[in-house]
């Protein structure tokens, strides 16, 4: 990783730690509202989400080899996906879910938190695209803004699905962003603020929520888009879609439960069974 991408890194986890060790400061009536219960019936709080993305976008913004426009990309798409995914955490109910079950609502004229959360998020990937540098012209240049705006989007939706048990949208997020952080700021960022959130997320102590979730997956989704030559980002764009897609329809976390090689993976650094 290069000294910029490192210092990102770095950065980026040094925020993350000095806001966790404040968030855990706050009073007890402001922390109410992010209390939520795992998958083991215990409390944990939510606010390592927003803590994670603000980290995250530090890290971004002092990684001084990232062109401008990469920047602004990567602090619009985190931002914003953090953002709608915050509401979605502290507005959302239970009664929709998956894009099929907010869209439906939509239709009847229900307008939930979770299509508010859709609907910003994909504005804020395809806004994030068009920042992106460009040699395309034309309608060229189109396609590639619409191919990187689902791909961040995208991103941020999967990342978001892996949040159901302790690390595992953190190893996400982290397995994505590594192989592009010695050429990118923002995938660097990435992994210094899922490294600071690791240990309380590991130890079921705080998990991301969907802020957290979509913030660092829409970051990641930027610097994958930045990064990758065509032929890898048309890949990308494809496995994305299609475990979106597949998510409707299967249950990501009895698929891993039953693939020991996922198992191992998921269950690495969490508490035991």
């Amino acid at each position: 990783m290069g000294l910029g991408r490192l210092g990102a890194a770095v950065i980026s986890a040094a925020a993350t730690t000095a806001l966790s060790k404040a968030a855990d400061k706050l009073p007890k009536e402001n922390r109410e509202p992010f209390e939520r219960t795992n998958h083991r019936g215990e409390a944990v709080t939510l606010l390592e989400g927003p803590v994670a993305v603000l980290g995250a976008l530090a890290g971004v913004i002092a990684a001084p080899s990232t062109t401008g426009r990469v920047k602004a990309a990567a602090l619009l798409a985190g931002f914003v996906s953090g953002a709608v995914g915050a509401y979605d955490d502290l507005a959302g109910t239970t009664t929709a879910k998956g894009f099929r079950g907010h869209l439906s609502a939509l239709r009847q004229g229900e307008v939930t938190s979770g299509a508010v959360k859709i609907l910003g998020v994909g504005a804020a990937g395809l806004v994030a695209a068009a920042l992106l540098p460009r040699r395309s012209r034309g309608f060229g240049a189109v396609v590639e803004v619409v191919a990187d705006g689902a791909l961040i989007a995208g991103t941020a939706n999967l990342t978001n699905l892996m949040d159901l048990r302790p690390g595992r949208a953190l190893k996400a997020v982290t397995a994505l962003s590594a192989p592009v952080a010695l050429v990118s700021g923002p995938a660097a960022a990435v992994v210094g603020a899922a490294a600071a959130a690791a240990p309380a997320d590991l130890g079921e102590r705080s998990m991301l929520g969907d802020c957290g979730a979509n913030g660092l997956g829409a970051i990641t989704g930027t610097a994958l888009a930045a990064s990758l030559p065509r032929p890898l980002k048309v890949l990308a764009l494809g496995a994305v879609f299609a475990l979106n897609l597949a998510s409707e329809k299967v249950s990501f976390t009895k698929v891993i439960a039953e693939t020991p090689v996922l198992d191992n993976l998921d269950q690495w650094g969490r508490r035991p069974r």
